[in-house]
């Protein structure tokens, strides 16, 4: 939901003073009893396991289009969210009122619908060490103490840098988030953490003769993210970046379109995120895999039994779920079972190696300890989702892997994307490419698209850069279940390279 309403800032110190510790630990030991009295009311009303989870966040987006500014929002949220097992089968219910009757009233809810469900149920849970801990993202810059006139004329400027005859549209961005959560289960689990992420993107549309082209820095649908302090946003240099994309945008109005055919493609580490995302990490997705979950482009191509055993790419292809990555939006101390942060690999030189579970998804396939459940929300149940999910980078640069290449496309920063459900097979386009010829770029490209079938395509993998080219990219719009959920994640890559790629010319 939008608020088109701005509050007074209420600037805070993320270095903590003795007086500000002592305050803390005092908000702490007041949400942890309330969430102890959740989990009490429904263990009380039947509940064999309950847990309860108070998240308190604060979100704020400022944006400028064509030079004024079009967005500032400003948005707070509270509540508590209770889920429990009752006979085997899950409930879950939410109030937003932090007092003792809100927390019942979700715990009584939460055991009423849990009763009510059809059927008989049995389920098990992988066992998980009662934690007691904390988690806070470290920063140097508190987001909410810059004053929003900066983060107004920071957009401005990366603006009036964009400027290019051929530009028609111009936008910026920047948005930080602060999150507290408190986690109590019925097991004797005692969490709190406090997340906080940055992030921001500039954006230049170009259009002539019929022709429109969009360059974007440092990626595409909303910029890049971290789990950071307001010195990510400073590191971004939109404004120093800001020229280059527009001339880009411009010049891609006169480049020739991607020719079509079978070729060799190198692709950079931003377009190769979101084929890590959409092609590994949500097909590796457990629940999908037991068809739990369906409703949002749900389902996978993968089998349980695959474990092991499934030939998903070529030997360069590893990649590693991590929750310990330093800045990545999928890190923390403990995910919303419990279950505290680890790095577990996913595809080892090829073979699928481990699958994203929840407790319950790790019990039922007897493989893993869960460790992928989150929440979008107070008033959501957590699901199964990707935390950081890396392709570990391999040797070299990026001019080696252009070097390596005869005939090919270099191909850069995602445009756009199509996926079928399974996560089977596939239709990627990017804002620009460049051909490659005896080993070096020649003529831009335009409107670049590549096709593939997932096994097929990290089949093709012939190798990946080395670590000097891994970046980290964070996205805040993966969206997965009914009702639905927003996720922020990472992906960690270097850029690819693969043989035997269709490619083409997005009309």
């Amino acid at each position: 939901m939008r608020v088109y309403q701005f509050r007074h800032q209420r600037a805070r110190a993320i270095v903590a003073t003795p007086s500000a510790r002592a305050s803390r630990a005092l908000r702490y030991a007041a949400v942890r009893e309330l969430c102890e009295h959740a989990v009490a009311t429904a263990l009380g009303a039947g509940a064999s396991y309950a847990d309860a989870r108070v998240v308190v966040r604060r979100a704020q987006v400022v944006g400028t289009r064509n030079q004024r500014v079009e967005r500032l929002d400003d948005t707070e949220t509270e509540g508590i969210g209770v889920r429990v097992l009752v006979g085997g089968a899950w409930g879950f219910a939410c109030d937003r009122r932090l007092a003792r009757e809100g927390a019942e009233a979700a715990a009584q809810k939460a055991c009423a619908f849990a009763k009510a469900a059809p059927g008989g149920h049995s389920r098990a849970l992988a066992p998980v060490a009662a934690a007691q801990g904390e988690f806070r993202t470290p920063v140097e810059r508190d987001p909410f103490a810059v004053p929003v006139s900066e983060k107004v004329d920071l957009c401005l400027r990366a603006e009036r840098a964009l400027a290019h005859e051929d530009v028609n549209v111009t936008s910026a961005s920047v948005r930080a988030q602060r999150e507290h959560k408190v986690f109590v289960s019925s097991e004797g689990a005692s969490i709190e953490q406090e997340f906080v992420e940055c992030g921001g993107g500039i954006d230049a549309l170009a259009a002539r003769g019929g022709v429109t082209q969009i360059r974007s820095y440092p990626s595409a649908h909303g910029g890049s993210s971290s789990q950071a302090g307001w010195e990510f946003v400073e590191a971004l240099g939109l404004e120093r970046e800001a020229p280059r994309v527009g001339e880009q945008a411009a010049a891609l109005l006169r480049a020739d379109p991607c020719p079509s055919g079978v070729t060799t493609v190198v692709i950079d580490a931003e377009q190769m995120e979101l084929q890590v995302h959409e092609s590994v990490g949500h097909p590796t997705e457990l629940d999908r895999v037991y068809g739990t979950e369906a409703a949002y482009a749900g389902t996978s191509f993968l089998k349980p039994d695959d474990l092991g055993s499934l030939r998903y790419g070529s030997e360069h292809m590893n990649i590693t779920a991590d929750s310990t990555t330093p800045g990545g939006l999928g890190t923390f101390g403990f995910d919303d079972e419990g279950v505290p942060a680890g790095r577990e690999p996913v595809v080892r030189e090829g073979i699928l190696s481990g699958f994203l579970t929840s407790r319950e998804t790790a019990a039922r396939i007897g493989s893993g300890g869960g460790g992928s459940m989150r929440a979008d929300s107070w008033s959501r149940m957590p699901l199964v989702r990707m935390t950081n999910l890396h392709l570990e980078p391999g040797e070299g640069s990026l001019d080696d892997l252009i070097a390596g290449v005869d005939e090919g496309v270099f191909l850069q920063t995602n445009k756009s994307w199509s996926i079928d459900d399974k996560r089977l097979n596939f239709q990627f386009g990017t804002q620009i490419a460049w051909e490659i010829k005896g080993g070096e770029l020649g003529r831009m490209l335009r409107d670049a698209t590549y096709t593939g079938q997932t096994p097929v395509f990290w089949g093709s993998l012939d190798a990946v850069a080395g670590p000097d080219e891994w970046r980290l990219h964070g996205l805040t719009n993966c969206g997965k279940g009914q009702p639905g959920q927003h996720a922020h994640v990472s992906h960690g890559t270097s850029p690819a390279r693969f043989r035997n790629v269709q490619v083409g010319f997005a009309q």
